[in-house]
């Protein structure tokens, strides 16, 4: 019998943490790193100026990604996606592909506060002054209206971590 690698994802508001918790977590599993961030930056260069061109290139990667991801959990790769799993609609995308594969998961669901999230983007904002565009209070209280966090009932397997952990 083969092997199959684990997915991981991540569940959380803007400025969470979920790509640094992301890094941190495939080196800790020796897991491949993909990010949405970066994946969209290379197939679609600056073509992103809204939140609704996000959801439309972010579409467009979906069966490239899911192909990918597919192939690496079935040769036995751990996989760690920086892809945001915020609402039911996207984590029934995760769950799906974890069925179809028979393939163990973790929803990692970094649970902080508006107050943490906007502190962190606003340290992020500093640090990386080329994100200052999308980094900011007003995008964070646009993409968190559509927020919905984990619940039992989904049928995944979560950790849930405080904004204090």
């Amino acid at each position: 019998m083969t092997h199959k690698g684990k997915l991981f994802f991540f569940c959380g508001k803007m400025g969470a943490g979920k790509s640094t918790k992301a890094r941190i977590l495939a080196d800790e599993h020796r897991a491949l790193l993909l990010s949405e961030d970066e994946w969209l930056a290379a197939h679609f260069p600056n073509q992103i100026e809204s939140f609704d061109d996000y959801i439309h290139y972010s579409s467009l990667i979906k069966p490239f990604i899911r192909d990918h991801v597919a192939h690496l959990i079935s040769i036995g790769t751990n996989v760690v996606m920086d892809f945001p799993a915020n609402t039911r609609k996207q984590r029934q995308w995760f769950l799906t592909l974890c069925n179809e594969l028979a393939c163990e998961h973790r929803l990692i669901y970094l649970d902080l506060s508006d107050q943490q999230c906007l502190a962190q983007i606003d340290k992020r904002r500093q640090e990386q002054p080329e994100r200052a565009r999308f980094d900011n209070e007003a995008m964070f209280h646009h993409v968190t209206q559509y927020f919905e966090p984990p619940g039992d009932e989904e049928g995944l397997n979560i950790l849930q971590v405080a904004g204090n952990d």
